[in-house]
């Protein structure tokens, strides 16, 4: 296994791309950043981690561009394993990416950029300012945004929990659900797809949108008072499904 520390107070991003296996980025106290870097050891040797000012790399050494910085070449991993295992300190931006390795965060960064295909994203914790998450075959998973979100999915189900600013979403073959969204606008584009979104409580509802063989319904009358009662934000909601449903509820 290798091991790699640096010295990174913020502000500091986290570049990662890895063809294959599991990419994992944890926060943590401190000025600190280390990578873990284990598996089989032909692929351990290819990965080059760096310092490069305000940034940590960490790529795949090989002779294709792929996302960030990452390079499979004619390498064939077949049964083989690689893990990386990043700790940065709390309010790190992350851009991540990957063939087909399933990406996992945890604790709080201040903005996120992933890229999968063939792999799951899943974030547990927050965001502060905007994140974007895009898989094709595989579902995305985040708990909290502060800022706006975007997510894009081919063949894979898409799902936030609550989320301060507004949200962008795109899906083919998958269903998206967003928990919580008190103001902004909710845009998306469903094929194949339901389409859920919760409005919290105290939020009005403007309504523009439609579902080709689809039902669309509302738990959220357009003209209800707010229950907290007075003036509210409003939340937009614009869109369309094709072969997908359309849901409007109140978040809990």
């Amino acid at each position: 296994m290798g091991e790699h520390r640096f010295h990174t107070p913020l502000p500091m991003t986290l570049e990662a791309a890895i063809p294959a296996g599991d990419l994992q980025v944890e926060t943590v106290d401190g000025e600190e950043t280390w990578i873990e870097v284990d598996g089989d050891e032909k692929l351990v040797e290819r990965v080059e981690v760096r310092q490069e000012g305000d940034r940590v790399v960490v790529e795949f050494r090989g002779k294709k561009p792929f996302g960030l910085t990452i390079a499979i070449g004619d390498f064939s991993f077949g049964t083989e394993r690689l893990r990386v295992r990043a700790h940065v300190p709390h309010g790190a931006d992350a851009k991540l990416a990957s063939t087909s390795a399933d990406i996992a965060v945890q604790g709080r960064l201040r903005r996120l950029d992933t890229k999968t295909t063939s792999g799951d994203v899943r974030v547990t914790g927050e965001v502060e300012q905007d994140a974007h998450l895009k898989t094709v075959s595989g579902d995305a998973r985040i708990d909290r945004v502060g800022g706006n979100l975007f997510l894009q999915a081919v063949s894979g189900d898409l799902w936030a929990g609550w989320v301060g600013g507004s949200v962008e979403t795109k899906s083919v073959s998958g269903d998206i659900r967003i928990e919580s969204l008190r103001a902004g606008s909710a845009t998306f584009t469903s094929v194949s797809g339901d389409v859920a979104v919760g409005i919290a409580a105290g939020s009005f509802l403007d309504v523009d949108a439609g579902s080709v063989s689809g039902d669309l319904g509302s738990e959220v009358p357009l003209s209800s008072e707010p229950s907290e009662g007075g003036d509210g934000p409003t939340v937009i909601l614009r869109g369309k499904t094709v072969s997908g449903d359309v849901r409007v509820f109140r978040a809990a």
